[in-house]
């Protein structure tokens, strides 16, 4: 459980509540969770999922070093008979998945993966191009805030 608030003595009022009804333990600060790193400044509170977008890239085989400007090209136009239907689409669903939990901290890619993900159902082979691009432009985009 992740308890927030501005009161510190709110925060400790509730964690004696809850220890006398269940077993806890105080990990302090909040740092990373679920893919999400948080920082505070004195400014406020930032969010990054550097790590998981990484991680996700390491899962999706890409190793080379192509990288693209922008996330999709806009003279593409996806449709649900292009391509060559996936034989497994277990990994364009996977990738596509994360990616959507990625657009969180990501809003530059929102868009490319709300298309992809309209073809989850039954993928094709330019499908899963177009995701690949993706994960190539965030690739792309590493040390530039991700």
């Amino acid at each position: 459980m992740i308890v927030t608030i501005d009161d510190s003595q709110a925060i400790s009022d509730q964690q004696c509540y809850l220890g006398k009804h269940f077993e806890m333990k105080d990990l302090g600060n909040l740092n990373y969770f679920l893919g999400l790193e948080l920082f505070s400044s004195p400014s406020g509170y930032y969010l990054s999922q550097a790590k998981y977008a990484s991680d996700l890239l390491n899962r999706s085989g890409i190793t080379d070093s192509a990288t693209f400007s922008t996330p999709l090209d806009p003279n593409v136009r996806l449709t649900s008979v292009d391509g060559v239907p996936l034989d497994n689409p277990t990994l364009y669903r996977q990738l596509v998945g994360s990616l959507i939990y990625l657009t969180m901290t990501r809003p530059d890619i929102a868009y490319p993966v709300h298309i992809v993900s309209q073809f989850m159902a039954a993928p094709c082979t330019i499908h899963f191009t177009v995701v690949l691009r993706i994960l190539r432009y965030i690739k792309g985009t590493f040390g530039h805030g991700l």
